[in-house]
């Protein structure tokens, strides 16, 4: 018989029955909705399920499938919870030193690039990205292809604009990730907001796309997907990097977050180190 053990929410349940119970709700997701969260890591998609449970007065993780099935707005409401969103300009701003250095040479011998933002949040990184490539003149013959699952993160990437009360700390991260001006000549602030440039804006593609279930899309000659993977688990891991490696050109290059590898041998062998630290990839022919 198995021992009962106390979950966060502070009722007492059975182990075997609450993960019963979370297979059920993300199948349940998936086949009503299409959102596939099966394999995400365990522990961090418990702690947000049983946030939501609490918000939404539930005692258990049947009750919020019963809700997530029979109402839409509650899943819309998960979902955010679900999607991560953390995430500022010039994140780990030697990351973007790497960049320059390592990979935008390669870079320039195209005569056309096609970028991806995999997992693009609201925005940020995207607009990091594209204010590097226009410091270096790569930006006018790049495609920016900036991609999540979250709607509404998406549309606050659209606006290409950022709250004005980090500017001072994403000012430091530019500065240490190699910019060569200020971050300011980029753009102009009103009411609280600053507003990036529009010519950064108009070669960015924002679209909605799930890493876990759908396909790749197009060649690239650069893809980034950084802080995202952590929350996976090991086969969606795999799953993902094969997914892009699918998608990148013979030497194409990719961009990973600090704490994420490719664990995988059959991937790894695919893949040349840039960037042992900041975890830039270059794809074998």
């Amino acid at each position: 018989m198995a021992l009962p053990v106390t979950g966060s929410s502070g009722t007492t349940a059975d182990a075997s029955i609450e993960e019963l119970e979370l297979d059920l709700l993300l199948e349940g997701i998936y086949r009503r909705y299409g959102y596939d969260f099966r394999g995400y890591a365990g522990a961090s998609l418990k702690r947000r399920l049983w946030k939501r449970m609490a918000v939404e007065g539930l005692p258990t993780i049947t009750a919020l499938l019963d809700r997530v099935l029979h109402d839409p707005d509650v899943l819309d409401r998960l979902l955010k919870d679900l999607s991560i969103n953390v995430t500022e300009m010039f994140r780990d701003p030697s990351f973007f030193r790497a960049l320059r250095s390592k990979a935008f040479a390669q870079l320039r011998t195209y005569p056309f690039v096609r970028a991806w933002v995999a997992g693009c949040s609201t925005g940020e990184e995207v607009i990091s990205l594209a204010i590097a490539l226009r410091e270096e003149d790569l930006l006018s013959r790049t495609r920016i292809y900036a991609t999540d699952m979250n709607e509404a993160a998406l549309e606050r990437a659209r606006s290409f604009e950022v709250a004005a009360d980090g500017l001072e700390a994403y000012e430091d991260n530019y500065t240490r990730a190699g910019g060569t001006g200020r971050l300011a000549e980029h753009y102009t602030v009103r009411d609280g907001v600053a507003a990036f440039d529009a010519e950064l804006a108009e070669g960015v593609v924002f679209a909605q796309h799930n890493l876990v279930s759908d396909r790749s899309f197009n060649e690239f000659h650069l893809i980034m997907c950084r802080n995202v993977m952590i929350y996976f688990g090991r086969d969606l891991q795999r799953h993902v990097h094969q997914l892009f490696l699918d998608s990148l050109v013979p030497l194409g290059i990719l961009g990973l977050g600090r704490k994420e590898a490719i664990s995988d041998r059959e991937i790894v062998d695919h893949y040349d180190v840039l960037d042992p630290t900041d975890k830039l990839f270059r794809r074998r022919h």
